[in-house]
């Protein structure tokens, strides 16, 4: 399926070309002496050069803090006019959008929960009809990487051209270190599909914790993300959100100072040496991939003799011999037990697929 986004480069609209793009601020716009006392200190780094705050908190129970609402975009107002950030702000409904219009918010972002109904983004998009203002879409809370793009083509079909995408990590059963799990295919295959699309991780949310963030922002600028939105708060230890995430300012410039941008390209000899090596890649490639062809090849002579003889198609003894066997030589040669370990099973699954295929067509 085409996924190619009508949407200006990066380097037209956004910090002068200039990247990574740096945001940060506090979750939650909590008084007017909180936000400012966070944008002065994080204006004085020198290198965020957007201010975001949390203006309407959707919570998952009632009662809790949910934003200081119109207040609060005030309090944007003044961020703008005594310091050089820019503001950016969630937006969940046309109100949101048409209040962050009026108060003159300079970029809107589409949060994880919203995106996730198609309907919510759709009124959106909507009221963002003949508007001209930066939008980002955060992924959905659940891995659904079509419902992601389906939300940036509707809010890019709506004539935002400004545009970019938010990775904040999501929601997943196994235990983890991570809040949201980072799951970093996921963004890169939103690269491949869509490569003129630029890419925002928000370290904060992956993480949940302080002391998790720096690993997840370096890695994401090694991944060649286009920038980082960081949490940061006058004082976290009485923030009234996500108190656990948020830097203090003197660690958000700790952890820019220490960041490491890579390159995109080096120079002729690296190139050179680089394209040799993908020319091997390659040549590996064509290889796995003929092997597992001829691997498919005999494990349908298999299914067709086990069906002549009437047998079962699924053999557990021999399939946990493979498992082990299989396991114990690929350690031995430096690959990861849980790597081969999800490979097989998936190669397992196709052959169990495949001689099941030929026990229908032998019956019809």
């Amino acid at each position: 399926m085409n996924h190619q986004l009508n949407i200006l480069p990066f380097e037209q609209w956004c910090n002068n070309g200039q990247q990574p793009l740096f945001i940060s601020g506090p979750c939650s716009a909590e008084s007017l002496e909180q936000v400012m006392a966070t944008a002065k200190a994080i204006d004085t780094l020198g290198k965020v050069k957007v201010f975001r705050a949390g203006i309407w908190k959707p919570r998952t129970r009632p009662n809790a803090f949910e934003g200081q609402g119109e207040e609060g975009l005030k309090w944007l107002q003044q961020v703008q006019q005594e310091t050089s950030l820019k503001t950016a702000v969630e937006v969940a409904s046309p109100a949101h959008v048409e209040l962050c219009l009026k108060y003159g918010v300079d970029m809107l972002w589409l949060g994880a929960r919203t995106v996730v109904n198609p309907f919510s983004v759709q009124e959106i998009a909507d009221s963002l009809v003949g508007v001209d203002i930066p939008v980002m879409v955060k992924n959905p809370i659940n891995p659904d990487l079509a419902l992601w793009i389906g939300a940036l083509e509707r809010i890019n079909q709506a004539g935002i051209t400004k545009l970019m995408a938010i990775h904040r990590g999501f929601d997943f059963l196994k235990r983890s270190p991570f809040r949201n799990a980072p799951m970093w295919e996921l963004p890169i295959e939103l690269k491949r599909l869509i490569p003129e699309l630029p890419i925002i991780v928000d370290p904060s949310h992956i993480a949940g914790k302080r002391e998790l963030i720096f690993d997840i922002s370096q890695k994401a600028l090694d991944l060649d993300m286009n920038g980082l939105m960081i949490e940061t708060h006058i004082n976290p230890m009485v923030a009234l959100t996500d108190a656990a995430q948020q830097l203090f300012p003197d660690m958000l410039k700790e952890l820019l100072d220490k960041l490491v941008v890579r390159r995109q390209r080096g120079n002729y000899d690296f190139q050179h040496k680089l394209e040799e090596l993908r020319s091997e890649i390659d040549k590996l490639d064509a290889v796995l991939i003929d092997t597992l062809s001829q691997r498919f090849k005999v494990v349908d002579e298999i299914g067709h003799y086990k069906y002549e003889n009437n047998i079962s198609i699924f053999q557990l003894k021999r399939w946990s011999n493979i498992l082990h066997d299989r396991v114990e030589q690929g350690e031995a040669q430096g690959l990861d037990a849980d790597f081969l370990l999800k490979m097989l099973q998936l190669v397992h699954k196709e052959s169990i697929a495949r001689q099941d295929k030929i026990y229908h067509k032998e019956e019809e």
